[in-house]
């Protein structure tokens, strides 16, 4: 994908992985929609990019613990953005297991929340945009820490379940992918899912007070790569710069109907 004159959203990118990649889109000539709860931090992105001299941006805040909020900011880049070339869902939050059960404003467990519902709500409220932009793009931003969703306790309130929170999650975003991608890719909109890097040294992981491993300009890389690649597999789940094989669940089809089913009725989408 060529990159000048197009129109991104990034989710999640006053900061960490999402802050570079919002960087590297409007180096390379993009109009970057900077999502993000704080103004301060995404008015300061959007200043760093106007003064780059490249591409151009647009802070917009919302904050995905409520969904009322990712409905809203949904509509507020449909009204202003009728062609959208790349959505790419990269907000999300990761709380250490040994922190208490923790809900949404709607009562939801927060990472299923925060991680996956606000995606789930953004690809179907944007896809009109998508698909007059097509061909588009949809990054939904995972991990290979998968966490397999028990059915019987989806909002893990059972004693120690909270453990599972962040691996159910991002399974969920890579489980979405693999189920809405077909008929997606339908209408010219091509949807993958990845795992950029493995801890990388953001903010999210210090405050977890686990060593980094990997560095965001990995991730940052890995990400551009699929922005960039002159074609991508529908639905694939890339580990990094390759395609990788997501979690058993992921490809059950009881599984993905049972998560759209879940998804439709949480969210009211579709």
């Amino acid at each position: 994908m060529r990159l000048t004159g197009k129109t991104a959203l990034v989710t999640g990118s006053t900061d960490g992985l999402g802050r570079e990649v919002a960087k590297s889109l409007a180096a390379a000539g993009a109009h970057v929609i900077v999502h993000g709860r704080n103004a301060e931090r995404g008015l300061e992105v959007v200043a760093e990019i106007a003064a780059s001299g490249a591409g151009s941006a647009r802070f917009i805040a919302a904050d995905f613990v409520s969904l009322a909020s990712v409905h809203a900011f949904a509509d507020s880049v449909a009204r202003l953005y009728p062609k959208l070339d790349l959505l790419i869902n990269n907000a999300g939050i990761g709380l250490s297991a040994s922190e208490p059960r923790r809900t949404s404003t709607d009562g939801h467990e927060l990472h299923f929340a925060v991680n996956y519902l606000a995606g789930w709500v953004l690809v179907h409220k944007l896809r009109g945009a998508l698909v007059a932009a097509a061909p588009s793009r949809v990054i939904n931003v995972a991990s290979i820490a998968a966490a397999p969703i028990d059915w019987n306790d989806v909002m893990l309130e059972q004693p120690g379940a909270v453990r599972r929170a962040y691996g159910q999650s991002k399974l969920a975003q890579i489980t979405m992918t693999v189920e809405l991608a077909p008929e997606f890719a339908q209408q010219g909109v091509t949807m993958v899912s990845l795992h950029p890097a493995t801890l990388m040294n953001t903010n999210m992981v210090t405050t977890l007070g686990v060593p980094a491993r990997t560095t965001v300009e990995e991730g940052r890389n890995a990400v551009m790569n699929l922005v960039t690649s002159a074609t991508l597999n529908a639905g694939a789940f890339y580990n990094g710069l390759n395609v990788g094989t997501p979690n058993a669940q992921a490809r059950d089809t009881n599984a993905r109907a049972k998560l759209r089913s879940l998804s439709t009725r949480l969210t009211q989408i579709p």
